[in-house]
């Protein structure tokens, strides 16, 4: 494909890229290390509702996963920028039913960067992120991008002030749906059973019953 890509445009230089010393302060958090999660530790990840083409400006979706209780946010962006969603952020955190305790992103510079470390420090939130290219260690995040973003706004491209305010409205809608009527189950333990692994999940419960459980 060489021949090809001389045809295309250069990229342009990005100036958000994380430092290497940055990514050396938060630690790596994989998808084993979950066991003993706390409500407040949230997984983050952005959906973006750029159709068939990444080019131009377009919105995201920031969605957040509490682990121990399942308990949903979703928040609209407008845009990528990281101003714009550590926002999206702080919006999310006063929503929230429980404190905010610790932070889980992937790699991106929209969560790696230097205003939201600092926050985190000055907060006393532990930050931590996944490990490069390895979407299974934001399992929780990305099963709800799957089961409630892309279902309910689709894959067409949003880029307008009229389907910023449209989604903050479903958005509204939805947190209440999902975390007061939509019971899920969640992963115990597995048990392999010769060549096969035996899942074994708790009851379904909603994650507000989960957060009562939790007297938190």
């Amino acid at each position: 494909l060489v021949s090809f890509r001389r045809t295309l445009p250069h990229r342009g230089l990005t100036t958000t890229r994380p430092g290497a010393w940055l990514k050396h302060q938060i630690p790596v958090r994989t998808f084993a290390e979950w066991t003993d999660a706390q409500p407040g530790f949230l997984e983050l990840d952005l959906v973006a509702h750029c159709g068939p083409t990444t080019m131009g400006f377009y919105l995201y979706t920031l969605c957040a996963v509490d682990v121990a209780t399942t308990w949903v946010d979703l928040q609209a962006v407008w845009g990528k920028g990281q101003k714009r969603v550590g926002t999206a952020i702080h919006h999310v955190r006063q929503r929230l039913p429980m404190p905010v305790r610790g932070l889980d992103s992937d790699n991106g510079s929209e969560f790696i960067n230097h205003d939201l470390y600092a926050w985190c420090q000055r907060e006393g939130i532990t930050f931590t992120r996944s490990r490069p290219y390895q979407k299974n260690d934001s399992a929780h995040v990305e099963q709800k991008n799957g089961a409630i973003v892309r279902p309910l706004i689709g894959y067409d491209r949003y880029a307008s002030k009229a389907a910023y305010a449209q989604l903050a409205r479903v958005y509204d809608l939805a947190r209440l749906h999902i975390n007061f009527f939509q019971p899920v189950q969640q992963l115990v333990r597995k048990e392999r059973r010769g060549p096969r692994v035996h899942r074994v999940y708790d009851r379904a419960q909603t994650p507000y019953q989960r957060l009562c459980a939790t007297s938190v």
